[in-house]
């Protein structure tokens, strides 16, 4: 029998600095701003995909805190899980994938980010763990 309904699983990073802004990339391939994090290898830990992908992307390494909310995209099957954290060392540079690494304030976030990917920076601020839904664009449930 035939698989017919998998998906990806993905982890990204809400790292704040003591100003409380977040570490943010520009996409190379679409000009998106977006949470630095990526897709999950075979045989990696969530934490351990978190933190190779935000320094693959942006150059900081980070150490990775609590979940603050569980988003899946309902038009390409991907779960991304979002994780809070803080920078540890590194420094910020460019990569394949980013465009741009910034720290941005969270009125920055709301305006320069698609809804989908906002919302996960303004969610882990709250006490519990968010759970939503989204199209890629705008989130929908």
């Amino acid at each position: 029998m035939v698989d017919t309904h998998r998906f990806s699983v993905s982890v990204a990073g809400a790292i704040e600095d003591d100003q409380g802004r977040f570490l943010c990339i520009k996409r190379r391939d679409n000009g998106h701003w977006e949470p630095p994090g990526g897709l999950v290898e075979p045989g990696e830990t969530l934490l351990e995909a978190l933190v190779r992908e935000v320094q693959e992307e942006t150059g900081y390494k980070i150490s990775p805190g609590r979940v603050t909310g569980v988003y899946q995209n309902l038009e390409r099957d991907i779960v991304a899980v979002l994780v809070a954290g803080r920078v540890v060392g590194g420094t910020a540079r460019l990569s394949e994938e980013s465009a741009q690494v910034a720290w941005l304030p969270a009125s920055d976030v709301d305006e320069l980010m698609d809804e989908a990917y906002a919302v996960r920076l303004l969610d882990s601020r709250q006490a519990a763990a968010s759970l939503r839904a989204h199209d890629g664009v705008q989130v929908v449930r």
